[in-house]
């Protein structure tokens, strides 16, 4: 039989590097456009109704992706690809089923959630807008699951860069024909072009199941063809589904407190806010900024955190399978110092030029100041995915559920206590996101710690602070000091690129990066 050939953990990585690198600078362009499209308060509209579809795709579908890539590797292993398919058969049910349901649930209840829970009854036409999306995810997921199963990343990479753009066209196109008849038909105008990117993200995966999967099929040799015995978790009788559920349902749990918490802290935020004092249109406009504008911003970086989160789990499986502690020791050294490296420039500019990089990308400074409190802190959701990834893989995924749901509760009292003071106002919520991403991160690093009793070198992140420190200065000084003839983007742009190329070389002379490490970038490799 000729086999589909699985990429490597590098090669796996690159794939969802490049393609998460392209989606966040395409998702850049709705970032910059909408808000001067429909403004703060539109963005505000649209990010109302968000977190209410991000709890309903959790229930749906959030362990059942990793349970068929698990068991999908498996079967993948065990050279029995029927299972494969009985595995992606039994996933789709579930997950259309519970799409459907929830789905049908989302449209009865609109009127009510968005009246009563939102606070805002403008988020209505929203709220409808995003229903039909809920199925369509569901169904997209799974099939991401199962090529992830296969080693296979590149049909998942190609469909998100296919939806990002699309997404992107129909967002603007539909928020601006939609504007005339008010803001809250624009909000669901940009709602629908979403909607529209994941309807084309689903389609993408399934020619790609048929043009990959199919054509594996026809390779495979007539004994591969007959039928495969039974294991037990063959069996009919549900044995294959209680499997997938019960990998599924504690992950599932530990992202619900994620999603609960994001849909908790929309809502108590337009609240504290209101107790404050500040009209509603105001405060979903606030919202709309820090939401919309500012957290985007700071979870740029993050994409190389994504990536290599999504790659370590079934390499740090595997190794954990083999009791290969070094090896697991080894991998996560790399995850949390590429994290930490990587970040840290980001960091530093988005702090030092908080200001002209608002107004270059959103049209205005309002949101600078939330920006330049944020920034420093970024450095803990950057190693928060690695870390989060290293439990699930190793399966400690109580503790991570643990762990995210006291960052929630504090997160939410915080909200409460400061949000609601008019002193503190939006930024009251701005200092409860970072003590919860602080909280987070740090408990989920010993967790890892305890578990496989991993020693972290705390010279990498001193290193990493100090040249970011370094850099700022630097930074800063060429911003403020060497004027250039030209645009706020020449200016900020030559001032980012002194600053990263001082980091780079800090970085080199203090051993944070070698060149050693470049040699395991396929592009470096190559040119040596």
């Amino acid at each position: 039989m000729k086999k589909q050939r699985k990429q490597t953990f590098i090669q796996g990585t690159m794939i969802l590097l490049a393609a998460g690198i392209i989606n966040r600078m395409l998702g850049f362009i709705p970032r910059i456009a909408l808000p001067r499209i429909i403004g703060a308060e539109g963005v505000g509209l649209y990010q109302l109704g968000y977190p209410f579809f991000i709890v309903l795709i959790t229930v749906i579908t959030g362990g059942l992706p990793l349970a068929i890539a698990k068991m999908v590797a498996e079967a993948e292993g065990d050279n029995q690809p029927g299972q494969s398919r009985r595995i992606l058969r039994t996933g789709l049910t579930l997950s259309l089923a519970l799409g459907l349901l929830f789905t049908l649930i989302a449209l009865l209840s609109a009127s009510w959630v968005t009246r009563f829970i939102l606070t805002d009854s403008r988020v209505y036409y929203t709220f409808v807008s995003m229903t039909p999306m809920i199925s369509i995810v569901a169904v997209s997921a799974i099939f991401r699951g199962y090529f992830q199963g296969r080693q296979n990343m590149i049909p998942s990479a190609l469909s998100s860069v296919l939806e990002s753009v699309v997404r992107i066209f129909f967002m603007l196109w539909f928020s601006y024909l939609l504007l005339p008849k008010g803001m809250a038909y624009a909000a669901a105008g940009a709602m629908l072009g979403v909607t529209v990117g994941e309807i084309v993200g689903m389609l993408a995966l399934l020619a790609q199941y048929y043009f990959i999967v199919k054509k594996d099929e026809q390779h495979s040799s007539a004994p591969d063809l007959a039928p495969e015995p039974l294991n037990e978790a063959e069996k009919p009788g549900g044995t294959l589904l209680s499997r997938m559920l019960g990998i599924a349902v504690p992950v599932t749990a530990g992202r619900l407190v994620g999603s609960f918490s994001y849909l908790l802290e929309s809502i108590i935020t337009a609240r504290s806010l209101a107790l404050a004092g500040i009209a509603a249109a105001a405060a979903t406009a606030q919202y709309g900024s820090l939401q919309g504008m500012v957290i985007p911003l700071l979870l740029l970086p993050g994409v190389l955190s994504s990536s290599l989160a999504v790659s370590l789990v079934p390499s740090l499986s595997e190794a954990a399978a083999r009791r290969d502690l070094p090896a697991i020791h080894k991998r996560m050294h790399q995850a949390l110092r590429l994290a930490l490296v990587t970040g840290a420039p980001f960091a530093a500019i988005m702090y030092v030029l908080a200001v002209p990089l608002c107004t270059l990308m959103y049209g205005n400074a309002d949101t600078a100041p939330m920006l330049k409190l944020m920034a420093p802190f970024a450095l803990f959701l950057y190693v928060q995915a690695p870390l989060q990834a290293a439990l699930q893989a190793m399966d400690r995924p109580g503790r991570a559920l643990i762990n995210t749901l006291a960052g929630a509760v504090v997160k939410i009292l915080l909200i409460l206590m400061l949000a609601s003071r008019p002193e503190y106002g939006i930024y009251g919520a701005i200092i409860a996101i970072i003590v919860n991403s602080i909280l987070v991160t740090l408990l989920h690093g010993a967790s890892v710690v305890k578990l496989i009793q991993f020693s972290i070198r705390i010279t990498d992140p001193l290193k990493t602070v100090t040249a970011m420190i370094i850099m700022a200065a630097g930074t800063s000084y060429v911003y403020t000091s060497v004027p250039l003839s030209g645009t706020m983007w020449l200016q900020f742009l030559f001032a980012s690129a002194s600053g990263m190329a001082l980091y780079l070389g800090i970085c080199l002379l203090s051993g944070l990066i070698s060149v050693r490490d470049l040699d395991r970038v396929p592009f470096f490799r190559r040119r040596r």
